[in-house]
């Protein structure tokens, strides 16, 4: 008898041990999030962060927001799996897609990167056309930026402008904010961005516009999305994607979130859609 209940009591203690395993695992999994850095470490601190505390709430585990140092760094992380859920612009995407042999996939996107575009900005009252950026210095964002370089470089292309041969320098800034300094402090003629970030600071009153304006906005193209490795188990794609899809501007925190994101709502996305960038990516020899 005694011998029996020894053994129940290991087995019950095993299971115990088991369970605690178990359990510690649960909590000590995490969701490893991070974005291109297109503006500065400061501001996707600040957008990310009520961002995390809301996933966190529906996925029922911990979320941390990682940063890179570029947009390089962005891709690399998801494709070799040290990052989990990425914020990419369209060019990143396309980059991550190809550099994975299609082994990532595009959740969702706000609802306005179905037909976003970018602004170029000067100080220069003698620039009022694509064709007056010949002969001067231009500064675009990060290399790798769909919205602050590639479809602004696709778009001139269109236009007979070749930035190589045609500027007198071609700069590149590094983010989008970056982009508006460069122009407001004269270090460039002229600057490509993001129309969100633009508009931002516009509204925010940072850019002096009696000085700095837009003289330029491209055609829509489709641009940013969260995108998450083709590994992530199913179920926890489909968790995330419903906790993206759920939030609504009309509860404090939806419209805090959707705020920081500049988004009306997001909506589901699918690699079709980048497509087009691709393609712009190619002719503009950068894939």
């Amino acid at each position: 008898m005694f011998s029996l209940t020894r053994q129940q009591a290991l087995k019950t203690l095993l299971a115990c041990a088991l369970a605690a395993t178990g359990a510690l695992a649960q909590a000590q999994q995490v969701l490893r999030v991070t974005a291109i850095p297109d503006e500065s470490p400061t501001e996707l601190a600040r957008k990310a962060a009520p961002l995390v505390k809301y996933l966190e709430g529906k996925l029922a585990m911990k979320v941390e927001f990682t940063p890179v140092t570029d947009y390089a760094a962005a891709v690399e992380t998801l494709v070799s799996k040290k990052i989990d859920l990425a914020w990419f612009g369209g060019f990143t995407f396309v980059q991550a897609h190809a550099r994975s042999g299609g082994k990532v996939i595009p959740l969702v996107q706000r609802e306005e990167d179905e037909k976003f575009r970018s602004v170029f900005i000067t100080a220069e009252p003698g620039i009022n056309a694509l064709a007056d950026l010949k002969g001067k210095d231009v500064s675009f964002g990060s290399q790798s930026s769909t919205s602050g370089h590639l479809m602004p470089r696709s778009f001139l292309l269109a236009a007979g402008i070749n930035p190589d041969k045609d500027f007198k320098r071609v700069a590149f800034s590094g983010a989008h904010d970056a982009t508006i300094a460069a122009v407001a402090s004269g270090k460039v003629q002229a600057g490509a961005l993001n129309i969100s970030v633009w508009d931002k600071f516009v509204a925010d009153k940072k850019v002096d516009t009696t000085k700095v304006r837009a003289f330029y906005t491209t055609p829509p193209y489709y641009d940013y999305n969260w995108t998450v490795h083709a590994d992530m188990p199913a179920a926890l794609r489909e968790k995330l994607t419903q906790a993206f899809l759920a939030l609504n501007r009309d509860t404090p925190e939806g419209k805090e979130i959707l705020d920081l994101q500049r988004a009306t709502r997001f909506v589901p996305t699918k690699v079709d859609n980048y497509k087009g960038i691709e393609a712009a990516a190619k002719n503009a020899g950068l894939l």
